[in-house]
């Protein structure tokens, strides 16, 4: 800024060009990629006085002696210089919608709006701001004397007063200044890329067998971790992947130790743990690199950071935030003593459920045995026999009976076959003529069918015999 603002201050002519510029707390820091060309900036004299009027008003003001030839050419004239600064600093991309950090040291509040300076704690340079009542109701922050604020403003100028101030559309706290600025932003972007999405967590397993624990080996934390685990679920293996929890080379070394895990591949859960300390110390849990360490880690992280008020971008991409080791550790694992507790009283719950159906099942038992007690089924069951007896005798009887009926006209119609069997009747010399020229032959009947000389057949009681007829009467034998 100091650069750019020296090159303004040694060009006498020029207009502003603007580079490509990022809104952001960067611009309200260095304010680069503008330049001055060398242009005539008449066009910003409104007065419609030239600079040789000027000049020839102020050589008659002293004396004219000297005339107008005193004048260097190309002066300015005040309005036209008032004009130039207005342009320079309102027309400056770099310097509208800026966010700048600072202390509000003063605070005046009139109906059009409050005045407020804003200081730099380091250096005392101010500001003076202002926030018209139109964007009043808009502020998150009202500006207190004493705050700590970052505040999203333009530069505006007053020519006839020869100042500049901010105009101030929004006010938030600070906190901590530039670092929980860039926190807040930092936070802001990698919540867009999806790495506090609940979604991608991995669920914790149930009842792991192997823990690794990412920390300081000289850390209490460690000890805490080591005691929760061993008095919760004896047995555990335990491992350590050492890391440094403090410091400028902490990011790296956390997320080398959480790689180290993955590699090692026997653990099924990590924890990621320090002890409580000052925001500086915690510093390196907000840091990109651990971050993206812990959001792409295949194995589930449960965080144990600092205190209870303490929350960081680690606990916000791991897969359980717990607020200290010590609640990691308990979390990690169930509590055996417990584990045990609920079994026995699952079993003791079993054991009533079945006492219950047991006795149940014994009362409806005994319901049945009175029940059988006033029934009687054994003398139901002996005349039930009884009657099946008689019913047996009954049907016996009955089938005697009909099949002797049945052998009595089996008899009757026998005598009767046997009296109309034809081989009977020939048998008493009777013969049967068929006549020979029928096809199939036919039984003859009467003369009327017979003629002399026709052969036929004669069908005996004992064989056949064929005969010609030489005569035929026309009466029967009877006549």
């Amino acid at each position: 800024m100091k650069d750019s603002m020296a090159k303004k201050s040694a060009q006498t002519t020029g207009t502003v060009k603007s580079g490509a510029y990022k809104p952001g707390f960067d611009a309200a820091l260095r304010l680069d990629g503008f330049e001055l060309d060398g242009l005539d900036l008449s066009e910003f004299a409104g007065s419609g006085v030239t600079a040789s009027e000027s000049g020839r008003s102020a050589t008659r003001s002293q004396g004219g002696s000297q005339g107008a030839s005193n004048i260097p050419q190309g002066t300015l004239t005040v309005e036209s210089v008032a004009l130039y600064i207005k342009v320079c600093l309102e027309d400056d991309l770099n310097l509208q919608k800026i966010w700048v950090l600072g202390e509000i040291s003063s605070v005046n509040r009139s109906g059009k709006g409050t005045y407020f300076t804003l200081q730099d704690p380091a250096s005392n340079q101010a500001i003076a701001c202002v926030v018209w009542s139109s964007y009043d109701q808009r502020l998150e922050v009202k500006p207190q004397p004493g705050e700590q604020v970052i505040v999203l403003a333009s530069v505006k100028t007053y020519a006839q007063q020869s100042r500049y101030q901010l105009s101030v559309v929004q006010i938030r706290s600070a906190g901590e200044g530039l670092q929980a600025l860039r926190y807040q932003q930092l936070r802001d972007r990698l919540y867009e890329e999806g790495l506090f999405d609940p979604d991608i967590k991995l669920p914790l397993p149930k009842h792991p067998q192997t823990i690794a624990v990412v920390t300081s080996p000289n850390a209490a934390a460690w000890g805490d971790i080591q005691t929760t685990l061993r008095n919760r679920y004896p047995g555990l293996t335990v491992l350590l992947s050492p890391a440094t929890v403090q410091g400028e080379t902490a990011p790296n070394s956390i997320a080398k130790a959480i790689d180290r895990v993955m590699a090692d591949g026997r653990a099924e859960v990590i924890i990621l743990a320090r002890g409580g300390g000052a925001t500086e110390d915690l510093a390196c849990f907000n840091d990109e690199r651990v971050v993206r360490a812990i959001a792409t880690c295949t194995i589930p992280i449960i965080s144990g950071i600092g205190h209870d008020r303490d929350e960081s971008l680690a606990d916000l991409a791991a897969d359980y935030a717990a607020h200290t080791p010590t609640a990691a550790a308990e979390v990690v694992v169930p509590d055996l003593q417990a584990l045990r507790d609920q079994h026995l009283h699952r079993v003791m719950s079993v054991q009533d459920a079945l006492n219950y159906t047991i006795s149940h099942h014994q009362d409806k038992l005994q319901q049945f045995q009175r029940r059988l007690r006033l029934v009687r089924p054994d003398r139901q069951l002996d005349q039930a026999q009884q009657r099946l007896h008689w019913l047996k005798q009954q049907i016996i009887q009955s089938m005697r009976s009909q099949l002797t009926q049945h052998r009595s006209t089996q008899t009757r119609l026998e005598t009767k076959l046997t009296a109309l069997d034809p081989h009977a009747v020939l048998a008493r010399g009777y013969a049967v003529v068929r006549s020979e020229l029928a096809d199939p032959q036919t039984v003859v009947r009467s003369v009327t069918d017979l003629t002399i000389g026709q052969t036929v057949e004669l069908q005996l009681g004992e064989g056949r015999a064929t005969a010609k007829i030489i005569a035929i009467h026309g009466r029967a034998i009877d006549d």
